[in-house]
């Protein structure tokens, strides 16, 4: 397949395309609404959560122009992203841009979490992303155009106690969008990685976990966050790291010993 250029599409307007957000139902997923709205994306909100959605999709209707679609769906269901493409091409809506916000974590031992809610988790966190990666990427790259945006972590870096196997969902994440960066560049395709340290939505209440004092000087709003991703998407960048004091703990992670990475994190998230 030749080889295609992507700077001249890294500045291009998302005017007119079409955004698919998952977890578009609260958090960042409402922030990337609202910043691809304000580019004229028009956008596919998809959420277990309909009535939040339809609410949103109506604000962004009236605030921006655009057309907005509702999907309600539990994307941690199998065979879930498949129905929802299914929907999408019935519609005839083409997918240009896909952000896949959707996930959550938990917080505790590892053991003491029922096996049940781990599954579930690393169903959504892993199973689903890779799926609905896969089928619009495919697509994209046959259009020789496209922009995959992957919300990853920065808990992605190192080992986290207390959040072992979210911490290790979002390590798959990071990878695969690195990997998929380099794989995708030469079908036009552009593959971004988001990693953001602790940001200011619902993540906590769903994970079981209270704030350290800590963690709560380093928190960020959402907005920032995601008009982090938004921008290194539109720059056709591999990784972002959302705020400075998080791009400094990264970094750090290449001049520390392991041990001392998790003892550190365990401190800091409280675990």
């Amino acid at each position: 397949c030749r080889a295609v250029s992507i700077q001249g599409s890294q500045m291009n307007s998302f005017g007119g395309k079409w955004a698919l957000i998952t977890g578009a139902s609260s958090g960042l997923g409402l922030e990337f609404a609202d910043l691809l709205a304000a580019r004229k994306a028009n956008l596919v909100l998809a959420a277990r959560r309909q009535e939040p959605m339809e609410k949103l999709a109506s604000d962004l209707r009236g605030k921006y122009g655009v057309d907005v679609l509702v999907e309600a769906i539990d994307l941690a269901s199998p065979g879930a992203p498949k129905r929802l493409k299914s929907r999408l091409d019935a519609r005839s809506v083409t997918i240009d841009i896909l952000v896949n916000n959707a996930g959550y974590g938990l917080h505790g031992d590892f053991q003491e979490t029922p096996t049940e809610r781990t599954l579930d988790m690393i169903q959504l966190n892993i199973t689903a992303l890779t799926e609905l990666t896969h089928l619009f990427g495919r697509d994209m790259a046959a259009r020789q155009s496209g922009h995959i945006l992957l919300v990853a972590s920065l808990l992605a870096f190192q080992a986290v106690p207390g959040y072992a196997a979210y911490a290790a969902t979002k390590a798959y994440v990071l990878a695969l969008g690195e990997a998929l960066h380099d794989e995708l560049r030469p079908h036009g395709v552009v593959v971004t990685s988001l990693c953001p340290g602790h940001t200011a939505t619902g993540f906590d209440a769903a994970a079981g976990a209270t704030v350290s004092p800590l963690l709560r000087l380093l928190t960020m709003n959402a907005r920032p966050v995601a008009a982090s991703g938004i921008r290194a998407l539109l720059q056709g960048k591999a990784t972002v790291i959302a705020g400075l004091p998080n791009k400094m703990a990264a970094f750090s992670n290449r001049v520390t010993p392991r041990a001392m990475q998790r003892a550190t994190m365990k401190r800091i998230m409280g675990s």
